[in-house]
């Protein structure tokens, strides 16, 4: 039988994609793919920058082994549906990061084989067996959690009566952000399945797993401004980098991997980013919107 949370879950996401849909137009779109730019530095921050920062931080931190790894884990998935949710609530350029979820959903295809087997070999000092993720699996999950709930949100906004938008939206801005709460904090109190590893006790991970989300997304932000990118691509840049796919983390550590200690690194992450992410965001939002000028 399924756990509970592997059901709840992508319906939850599908509902939050759904209504973030209600908010776009197809036009939104075709910005994002005529200027690549931003999409393109996105990218490579998030699969190059992200994994060498981690790298280095579990190099010169003293933290156990297994605890390293589960760092390079989680900077191995890139993007999640929380950081589109996010960028909706400050009004960034979800489109933009609607399309890195998208790309990264495909792009962990080899980012995880890559930088799981090196962490593995560099830090544990072992050859790791062969760590796959299955394509069809992959595409699957994001076709019916993302892609398809977004069209739909988006078909209904650019073809539905004007009140019938106007009543999903209202009540829509404060049911999202309830759903994904109530669903992480299920997944984070009720959901545990290996009592081996205590949550309460390895409060002390907080500190550098909190430095490792601010810094990505200051990096992310000033590389984007540095590049030209305006000011609302950077932010919503930055809200990508702080952010990962934390629910595809702990399964690859439980499932895979079947390392407790590499899934609380996940959890942990988890358990805060989305307010983090949401006030370090708002703040780049509303106090650094001159620090840099804009290039372009």
């Amino acid at each position: 039988m399924n756990n509970p949370t592997q059901v709840i879950m992508p319906i939850a996401i599908a509902i939050i994609m759904f209504g973030i849909g209600i908010n776009l137009k197809f036009k939104d779109f075709s910005r994002v793919f005529l200027h690549p730019k931003a999409i393109l530095v996105g990218l490579g921050a998030q699969f190059l920058l992200l994994p060498l920062i981690a790298f280095i931080m579990a190099w010169l931190l003293p933290l156990t082994p297994l605890y390293k790894v589960g760092l390079i884990l989680i900077a191995s998935v890139p993007g999640g549906t929380a950081s589109n949710l996010v960028t909706h609530m400050l009004k960034g350029r979800v489109a933009l990061s609607v399309s890195l979820t998208s790309f990264n959903s495909f792009g962990i295809l080899l980012s995880i084989p890559l930088y799981l087997s090196l962490a593995i070999e560099l830090f544990l000092h072992e050859h790791p067996s062969k760590i796959s993720i299955g394509i069809l699996d992959t595409f699957q999950e994001i076709l019916f959690t993302v892609v398809l709930p977004v069209i739909g949100g988006i078909l209904v906004n650019e073809y539905g009566p004007d009140r019938l938008i106007e009543k999903l939206r209202r009540p829509l801005r404060w049911i999202l952000p309830a759903i994904l709460f109530a669903v992480f904090s299920y997944a984070l109190f009720f959901a545990g399945d290996n009592p081996k590893v205590s949550f309460f006790e390895n409060v002390n991970l907080y500190i550098p797993l909190l430095f490792f989300n601010v810094f990505t997304m200051f990096i992310g932000f000033y590389l984007a401004r540095f590049t030209g990118i305006r000011h609302d691509g950077a932010f919503t840049i930055a809200v990508e980098m702080g952010l990962q796919n934390s629910a595809l983390a702990i399964l690859i550590a439980t499932n895979i991997l079947h390392s407790p200690e590499m899934s609380l690194i996940a959890v942990i992450y988890s358990s805060f980013t989305f307010f983090s992410t949401w006030l370090i965001a708002w703040f780049m939002k509303h106090r650094l919107k001159h620090d840099v000028p804009n290039m372009l």
